[in-house]
Order: C-alpha cells, then structure tokens, then sequence
C-alpha cells in the first residue's frame, strides 16, 4: 500500500488502567500517616508492579479504541483497524508502543489527534527503531535490520577486529558431542547463544548454524565455542545485512519446504526447514529437529511439509483481518515421493508409519488451502535452514529469501 509507518509512545501507560476487584497496597516507607499508621490503601487505577496493570491498560486502550470506530483484529488481538470507504488505517499495539500507518495521511493525523486526547503521548514520527528492529522506510520499500545490535555484541565478545568468515558454518567439519573435547566457560557460551538467538529475529542466514550450537549448551567444548566463534566472525563480516521488502512485489503467498535425513548427528533425527513467502518478501522461516528418527527421504519430507503447512495456515489467518483470502497457496518440495502422498489419498505402503497428525497437510490440500508443487533441489530456499554450504550456494539463499546489505 506504501504508505508511510509512525510510531508513537504512552507516557506512564500502566498507571491509566483501571482495576476491577479489590486491591490494597501498604503505605510506602517514609510516608507513613503518622495519625493512622496501621491503615492501607484502596487502588482506584493501576500501578507499576502490579500484575493486573497490563491487562489493566489492555483494556482500557482497547475499549477507547472501538468507541471510536476501530475494529479489532479477529487473529491478532493487538490489531485494530479502521475503514473509511477503501482507506484503511492500521494500528498495531505492543504495551505502551504504538506504530500505525495508512493510505490517507489525513487518518494519521486524526488518530495522533484523538490518541493525544485522552492519554499523554510522545509522537515519535516515522518508525525508525522496533523492539530491536531497526526499520529503514524507502520510496521503493522497507529495509529491516539489527546493525546496530551486531555492532553492540561483537563489540560486547571481543570480536570487534576479528577475522571475517563467508559463511557461519564449516561444511566440511560436523559439529558433534566430542565427548573428549576441552570443557569451556558454559556462562559464557550461554550468553553468546543467547546473544544470537535474539538476531535471528531479522537474520534468516544464521538461524541453521545458532540452531546447531545451541543442542550443546549442557557440556559445550571447545570445538562447539570455535562453532559459535566463526558465527560471530561471520557477522564480522556482514554486520549489515538485513531484510528488504519492496513495495513493487505481486502480494502472492507461497511457501518452501525442506528436510535433511538425519542431519542431526546426535540421535540421527532429521531436521525441517520452511520458509514463507510474500511475493518476494519473506514474511517467516523456521528450523526445527524432528521429534522421531525416520529412515526414510519421503517421510521426514512429508513432515517438514505438514510443518510448513500448519505455518502457512497461520499466515492466511493472520492476512484475514486485513480482509485478504489466500487459496491454493503452493508449498515447493524437492520430493517427488512427498508430494503423490499429499495428492493421494490412497494409503501408500510408506505413509503406515507416519503418525496420524501430519496427514492434516492431505485435508489442506483437498480443501484447496494449499497446493504441493515440484522444485528443483538448485532453487529449494528453505535449503538455508536444514544444512550448511560452502560460500557460492550459500550466498545465492541469501540473497534469493531477500535479504541485502544497505551499505
């Protein structure tokens, strides 16, 4: 739609909310009533610490809300919406932080307007910097990054001159229990995971190798802290790279699984990877162990897509409070074996292992929700998340789920 995001911040959000049953606090030390120092207090309205004061203030902003004409979101419950003919004004909570946006400018202006009304806000023009995001709005698009946040964790572990690496992971060299291996500062090998786990909120790129690393967080060695060393190394080198979404792209939903048999070295579980797609706008990826050793291609690729699968209707029901409808939405596999299951509904002599719950994918498919389509292995995306690559194949993911370097 481009039109341009704002933000906006609660003063003292919490202490508007109003509580409905009954709460006494003791008279602060210092400020005793020296006439009747064994009496207590009654709250009215809530206060910081409280456990009732968020939903206290939820509703209390939700209700002023929909007293003025905004509809709330079916799926998401932070969303509010508000129709004037075909303009539309969006409007997303997180506790006292407010970004909103519409096609009309003037709706901006009238929902500054009616916020500044009845709470103290501070209008903190267009949205610049979100829960850790750091948001780069363009003629052509949004660029959404966490720079400065490498910057502070490179600087914070010591690797502010180290050497660059062109991948987060070697793929010639496996991660494994190394039972013998050198103990290491398991604190500080938590701190560094933790570190990372938070980046890949806009860092698809890493998501595979962080994953990996973080299954040895009871006894790490020190070949799994060289592993996180090199993650670290390679943020070095591409402190910058984030995530583009042009406003030019088809606004079409589709989706790319993946599965690597065994993958994980431990327990020989197989690992699925997914990721999903708006046009050219990845809108969410994920990387995730499987929960049964399997010994067969088809069946931990017939997994990753019913995982995949229940991400994308997550997706469609999300786009339904914006009044969009996806149907047929393809899933691309590289299995040909995978996908004649879905299509099927004839119990092959393979599906007779596969537990109950994934064959919702086949209900999806026949109730057109979704559809399974082929994809040659060379242009599998959701490869970024099941196994590591040597630079050249890695580079070509990277930039193939949209993400780009600004500078």
């Amino acid at each position: 739609m481009k039109f341009i995001v704002y933000q906006m911040d609660v003063k003292s959000a919490l202490l508007y909310g109003k509580i409905e049953e009954e709460v006494y606090v003791c008279q602060p030390p210092g400020f005793e009533n020296p006439k009747f120092p064994d009496r207590v207090y009654k709250l009215k309205k809530a206060l910081y610490g409280l456990h009732q004061a968020p939903r206290a203030w939820s509703d209390t902003l939700s209700t002023y809300l929909l007293k003025n004409g905004f509809e709330r979101g079916i799926i998401d419950k932070t969303l509010f919406i508000k129709r004037k003919k075909k303009d539309i004004l969006l409007v997303q909570i997180y506790v006292d932080d407010i970004i909103f946006g519409s096609t009309k400018a003037y709706m901006c202006k009238e929902f500054e307007e009616l916020m500044h009304n009845r709470f103290k806000m501070s209008s903190m023009g267009e949205l610049t910097f979100f829960l850790g995001l750091q948001v780069k709005q363009k003629e052509d698009g949004i660029f959404i990054s966490q720079s400065k946040y490498v910057q502070d964790i490179l600087t914070k572990f010591g690797f502010s001159e180290a050497k660059p690496a062109s991948t987060p992971m070697e793929t010639y060299k496996q991660i494994t229990a190394d039972l013998e291996g050198e103990d290491v500062d398991v604190h500080h090998y938590r701190s560094m995971i933790g570190s990372l786990m938070y980046l890949t909120a806009s860092r698809p790129d890493i998501m595979f190798a962080v994953c990996v690393c973080a299954r040895f967080q009871v006894r790490p060695k020190q070949s799994h802290f060289q592993a996180v060393k090199r993650i670290f190394r390679y943020l070095k080198g591409q402190p910058r790279l984030g995530l583009w979404y042009p406003h030019d792209s088809p606004f079409d939903l589709l989706a790319y699984s993946d599965s690597d048999l065994g993958g994980a070295n431990l327990d020989r579980k197989s690992t699925s990877g997914g990721c999903q797609f708006l046009g050219a706008r990845l809108v969410s990826w994920q990387y995730k162990k499987q929960t049964t050793v399997s010994t067969s291609t088809t069946k931990v690729e017939y997994i990753a897509a019913a995982s995949c699968c229940s991400q994308v209707l997550w997706i469609q029901n999300q786009m339904l409070d914006y009044g969009i409808t996806f149907l047929h939405t393809p899933i691309f596999i590289d299995n040909n074996s995978a996908i004649s299951i879905v299509n099927n509904a004839v119990k092959h002599s393979k599906t007779k292992y596969i537990e109950i719950r994934y064959h919702f994918i086949r209900d999806c498919n026949e109730k057109k929700l979704i559809q399974v389509l082929k994809v040659h292995t060379s242009n599998q995306f959701a490869d970024l998340f099941t196994k590591a690559f040597d630079v050249g194949r890695f580079t070509f993911l990277v930039t193939s789920v949209g993400m780009i370097n600004t500078e």
